[in-house]
């Protein structure tokens, strides 16, 4: 996307998909370079002057460009697992029913029933829309009463995106309409408002995707502490598989499992984006480089 705004102001502009796309073409510049990248040339990557684009980046990530490259590099997991590790038995009477304040969002959750989830979907009406996010293009499902699956298309394409989750739920009804998820999309991504997340899953599967949903922003689990957390304690490769099949990827943070020996492990969508949420997360829980960043 060309640079149509050069005057704008990260901190009011509206033009939330103008932002996604700088953001975006920044954070491939520097996944794709095997040396961390100077200011002018991750601006030169985005077509920004490099002032205007160190304070659009800033006030995305709340760190500098700079900043941002060490939460990238690649031994970041193991220092997240080694200070940031986080059991969830603290977190396991906050409940989850109703609407609750869960990893810094708003989230109306709403599982459906076993029922729902055994006729895959039929007789539902779901919603799909094609919207830009910080983390790459991204297709949105959902009903009236929430998203309901969240994909990101840079590593697997829009096709095998739209098949993987179209057939999680093959007897829905699908119809375009970017108007009811975008408002949703948007606060989720911008971190404001409310979001609603519908659910369809499996009882085994709802109840990982709830243990998820105990790992604060900023800090990481293993599969093994979200499988003792749910009293299963042996059923790690289980847990492995419920969590990959977490649709609503972003909002149920999947992306905060890693592995006990503190490698990132798979992620469904791909493990630059993994990378791209856990460096922002990082970024939103260093107070340190915040501080540093308004001085």
């Amino acid at each position: 996307m060309p640079n149509t705004h050069p005057d704008t102001d990260p901190d009011t502009d509206p033009n939330q998909g103008y932002h996604y796309q700088v953001i975006r073409r920044a954070i491939e510049a520097i996944d794709q370079s095997e040396a961390p990248q100077s200011l002018d040339a991750l601006a030169a990557a985005t077509g920004m002057s490099p002032a205007h684009f160190q304070r659009l980046f800033s006030a995305w990530a709340g760190v500098s460009p700079k900043r941002f490259q060490q939460y990238l590099a690649l031994g970041h997991a193991k220092a997240l697992l080694r200070e940031k590790f986080t059991t969830l038995d603290a977190a396991a009477g906050a409940g989850l029913s109703g609407t609750g304040r869960l990893h810094d969002l708003f989230i109306r959750w709403e599982a459906m029933s076993p029922g729902d989830f055994a006729s895959g979907g039929a007789g539902l009406r779901m919603a799909h829309a094609t919207l830009d996010t910080p983390f790459g293009e991204a297709l949105v499902f959902g009903t009236d009463r929430g998203i309901s699956g969240i994909g990101f298309t840079a590593e697997m394409g829009r096709d095998a995106v739209w098949h993987d989750l179209t057939t999680r739920w093959p007897g829905a009804q699908f119809h375009e309409d970017t108007a009811l998820l975008r408002p949703w999309a948007e606060a989720a991504f911008g971190q404001a408002g409310e979001t609603r997340v519908q659910m369809i899953g499996a009882p085994f599967q709802i109840k990982v995707w709830e243990a998820l949903l105990r790992i604060p922003t900023g800090q990481v689990s293993t599969y093994g502490e979200i499988a003792r957390s749910i009293g299963s304690p042996r059923a790690v490769r289980a847990v492995g598989t419920a969590v990959g099949r977490n649709p609503v990827s972003w909002l149920i943070p999947c992306h905060r499992v890693l592995r006990s020996t503190g490698g990132l492990g798979g992620y469904h969508w791909g493990t630059p984006v993994k990378r791209a949420m856990l460096a922002w997360e990082s970024a939103q829980a260093d107070p340190a480089a915040r501080t540093a960043l308004a001085g």
